[in-house]
């Protein structure tokens, strides 16, 4: 079917979660560029549960780093719906190395109020097979095929 929602996940980190005035900006953000918020949550990680989705990055360089500060306060989960989500997602986030990404890609999520390239203020997933294994990580019951078949159709019109 032509112009089919698709899914991703997107995560705003804790650095973001705690700012209200960057939160609200990558919010309407996410709204401008045409997503459909599915399902929200709010969630506090627990060291077990930041290893669990971070394991393809056990035993990296920044894999401590990164699991000290996905636990270190709230994050917001979202499933994105938008034809082209990943793709359209990963480009509003920019590059994950928030440095270059300042001068690259200046008006992005990132390039506008990433730090570092732990605290680069997002996450995206990066195909559809991560989307949902990582929706299903973050919303455990979320039914993608009764998605599909009762809210896609409605969102889309």
């Amino acid at each position: 079917m032509k112009n089919i929602l698709k899914l991703t996940l997107a995560i705003i980190k804790p650095d973001v979660v705690k700012v209200p005035f960057t939160l609200q900006q990558i919010h309407s953000k996410i709204l401008t560029a045409g997503f459909y918020i599915v399902q929200s949550r709010t969630v506090n990680l627990s060291c077990q549960q930041v290893e669990n989705f971070y394991t393809e990055h056990t035993g990296r360089f920044f894999h401590k780093r990164l699991v000290t500060f996905m636990k270190s306060g709230p994050i917001h989960a979202h499933i994105l719906a938008h034809p082209e989500a990943i793709q359209l997602w990963r480009k509003i986030m920019g590059p994950t190395k928030s440095f270059v990404t300042q001068y690259e890609a200046p008006d992005t999520i990132r390039g506008s109020f990433g730090l570092t390239d732990t605290r680069n203020c997002t996450h995206g997933s990066d195909s559809e097979t991560s989307a949902m294994r990582e929706i299903k990580f973050f919303f455990p019951q979320f039914n993608y095929e009764e998605w599909l078949e009762k809210q896609e159709s409605v969102l889309r019109k």
